[in-house]
């Protein structure tokens, strides 16, 4: 069956040995961007006949005519492409002429043969967004515009090939006026599988504990303003999942939302009005933005950036207790610029989930679980699939690095440098977690997932696992996963009925931060985060290892230490400073830590016969211990929170201490006790604490890196781990290096935390397999 015929120029009156034709199979970014409509228009403009047909993830077209004509065609293809589409040539091959007078487009089919891609969520184009706001279109102020260059793709999937009976809009039948748009090519809304209008689409409803239920567009609209002008918190359906949402500039509004999640001190994003036209016009008052951060703001995934507040902005001070930052983002889905727009002022939009948690896309699931911290609720009716949390950035060395991906860059598919043997799943690690299945030479990596320590991080794990399999067509044979076998994701794999590969956690760091700089060379990574099991059974994480996947050796490390009550010590900043003190034989009684002073014998007697006390060598835990020291945080609300808010105080890094450096076994350990000496003099400010802890670390790895450089004839210098998402930290240690001759590469494309290890784990099983 045809989807779209219409008559071209008969072209059977031109000689015969001027025409042939030409198969083309294009992978990529090809379904849901407009992209067989735009072939048919290129097609009719250069009088060519056939047709465009989609497959399971590929686009596949047969097209007649003259030379001159078909070689426009295939370089238009690129050229002229629509604006999201990301095209890549399987084949181009000359085939048979048949007997075609036109050039149509055929339904879908599916081909087992094909390389699946599967498109991603977009943001809300300008066209649309024009169309939104004109009180003479018939979808003006409908909460669910989209075409073929916007909206919902990825969460609204149930299957593949991308059509609208197998996405979660199949139960809306479109009205003649929509069905009209959809099925004509010349349209931008031909085959947009999402369109639907106020008569024939999905619909906002409304309630809250005055009101019981509106099952109206603009009535819930109203209300849910109304409300968030209440300084109200409001649960706010989305495209991935469900927002917190309320005044940004209230503090009252604020501190509820802090103090009913609970969320004491963790930094909450912000959405900004981003009137068409002028989409900077609010955001310019309240954050410092350059032309690059706006640039990265306005890409279709729409992700959040990290940006420094204005002096005296209008913004609650609750927003991002103690920190010099805020995330940002503008306005994704139709919904969010009609309410934007109607407030006029920043909305808090932060992920409606139990800490730690997936972020939550159920309708009585978000009642039932957030109804102690949400004042109301705006939801629809349209089924989110499968979650995605927002995206998040941070500006690091003049370039935008991921600490999340999510939202409208997922599923992340990578091309790798090996072709695997069998179809591999890496489950990643702990925290932060993302699962990286891979075939042939293809990774994709999942959106974020989060924390697995709780009954629905699993689900949703399991879920991500079974649906990623399920649109790809790919069923993985072996599982890769963190060699510390108390992990969840480690327990998950063993008791699969599959082959298990153990990686060790910074050894996966290592090998996504090699993937991303591009050489065959061996190189220094320097893997530096909270926790991990290390080849000799402690915990490490300030190493740097020297080599390549499959082939790393341990080069750097630092004085080992033991934590007195093992993970507590990541809630509990001051029980890394009270280690670190009683390592050095220095009594522990910092006026502010004052209040678990009556624990800290039978602690310290622990720690002597070291009981639940393992050894590491961890910088993150050695941050949190200078945030204790120097007065900053000794509990923490949030992971990080000692680390953050204290590269917050940094300023000028003049000064530092020199740390000794000993070669032990083969590996270059540094010896931080001149530096925790130095931070218990409470003679200096906590921002010259702070300057001088940045500044001494970043020495130590330079001095690091040229003892490996020395012993390894090795230039190359790459860092991962959630430590160097520092930006005082790292920009000082890549300019250090830099300076001394080092080659340095930071990830762009791969988080440095351990959302990037499920990735890493792929690549470091990927070399292995190949020696």
């Amino acid at each position: 069956m045809l989807l779209a015929k219409q008559p071209l120029t008969n072209i059977n009156n031109e000689s015969s040995s001027t025409i042939f034709a030409r198969q083309i199979v294009l992978s990529g970014s090809v379904q849901g961007v407009g992209f067989r409509p735009f072939v048919y228009r290129l097609a009719h403009d250069l009088n060519l006949t056939g047709w465009v047909q989609n497959c399971m993830g590929t686009v596949n077209i047969h097209i007649q005519g003259s030379t001159e004509n078909i070689t426009h065609f295939t370089s238009d293809l690129f050229a002229k492409k629509p604006p999201l589409a990301k095209p890549h040539i399987e084949t181009n091959q000359l085939v048979d002429i048949e007997s075609f007078s036109d050039f149509c487009i055929l339904d879908s089919q599916q081909d087992d043969n094909s390389i699946i891609s599967v498109p991603v969520d977009l943001f809300l184009c300008d066209d649309c967004l024009n169309e939104l706001t004109d009180s003479t279109n018939r979808r003006f102020n409908y909460p669910f515009i989209n075409c073929t260059q916007c909206g919902p793709r990825y969460t609204l999937i149930s299957r593949l090939p991308y059509d609208r009976i197998n996405t979660t809009m199949a139960e809306f039948e479109l009205c003649s006026a929509c069905r009209a748009e959809y099925e004509d090519p010349n349209n931008r809304r031909f085959h947009a599988e999402p369109v639907a209008c106020a008569n024939c689409g999905p619909a906002l409803s409304f309630k809250d504990n005055e009101i019981e239920f509106i099952n109206d567009n603009a009535q819930s609209l109203k209300q849910a303003i109304i409300a968030l002008d209440q300084n109200k918190v409001l649960a706010i359906k989305g495209i991935g999942g469900y927002h917190l949402m309320c005044d940004a500039t209230s503090t009252d509004a604020v501190l509820k939302l802090r103090n009913k999640k609970p969320r004491a001190k963790k930094p909450l994003a912000i959405m900004f009005p981003a009137p068409l036209n002028r989409p900077f016009e609010i955001a310019d008052k309240y954050v410092d933005l350059s032309e690059q951060d706006k640039a990265f703001l306005l890409q279709a995934s729409r992700p959040i950036l990290l940006v420094n507040k204005k002096p005296f902005t209008k913004l609650s001070a609750q927003i991002s207790p103690d920190l010099n930052e805020v995330g940002i983002m503008l306005p994704y889905s139709p919904l969010h610029h009609l309410l934007l727009n109607e407030f006029t002022r920043p909305l808090v939009a932060t992920s409606a989930n139990i800490s730690g948690e997936p972020v939550l896309t159920l309708n009585q699931d978000i009642e039932k679980k957030l109804a102690h911290v949400a004042d109301g609720f705006l939801h629809h009716n349209r089924k989110i699939q499968r979650p995605a949390d927002d995206p998040v950035y941070r500006t690091i060395a003049n370039m935008p690095r991921p600490m999340r991906i999510g939202r409208g860059m997922v599923p992340l598919e990578i091309t790798l440098p090996f072709k695997l043997k069998h179809p591999v799943l890496a489950v990643g690690a702990q925290m932060k977690n993302t699962i990286t299945l891979a075939w042939k030479n293809r990774a994709v990596i999942s959106p974020h997932i989060g924390e697995m320590g709780s009954v629905r991080s699993l689900q949703v794990f399991e879920k991500t696992i079974t649906d990623l399999q399920t649109l790809y067509a790919v069923n993985a044979q072996q599982i890769i996963c963190d060699a510390h076998t108390g992990y969840t994701t480690s327990r998950w794999a063993n008791k699969q009925n599959k082959a298990v590969h153990r990686v060790y956690h910074h050894n996966a760091h290592a090998s996504a931060a090699y993937f991303e700089c591009k050489t065959d060379e061996n190189i220094m990574v320097f893997t530096w985060d909270g926790t991990g099991y290390g080849e000799d059974g402690t915990l490490w994480s300030g190493e740097a290892l020297h080599g390549k996947p499959g082939d790393w050796k341990r080069a750097a490390s630092i004085r080992p230490f033991y934590i007195p009550g093992g993970d507590m010590a990541g809630k509990q900043p001051w029980r890394s400073a009270a280690a670190v003190c009683w390592e050095l034989g220095v009594e522990f009684n910092h006026a502010s830590l004052m209040d678990f002073s009556s624990d800290l014998p039978l602690l310290k007697q622990a720690w002597h016969k070291k009981i639940n006390s393992p050894q590491t060598t961890s910088i993150g835990r050695l941050f949190d211990a200078a945030a204790a020291l120097c007065g900053v945080c000794s509990v923490a609300s949030y992971e990080g929170q000692g680390p953050m808010e204290l590269e917050a105080l940094a300023n000028k890094l003049n000064t530092h201490i020199e740390l000794p450096l000993n070669k032990i076994n083969g590996c270059y350990v540094a010896d931080w006790e001149p530096l925790i000496l130095a931070l218990l003099d409470t003679s200096s400010s906590r921002s010259e604490q702070s300057s001088l802890f940045h500044h001494s670390l970043a020495i130590m790895l330079l001095q690091q890196a040229r003892a490996i450089r020395n012993d390894y004839a090795t230039n190359i210098v790459s860092f991962s781990g959630g430590v160097f998402q520092n930006k005082v930290l790292t920009e000082s240690a890549i300019s250090l290096l830099e300076a001394d001759g080092f080659r340095v590469y930071l990830a762009e494309q791969i988080p440095l935390n351990d959302a990037g290890i499920s990735f890493g784990q792929l690549i470091e099983y990927g070399f292995k397999q190949a020696q």
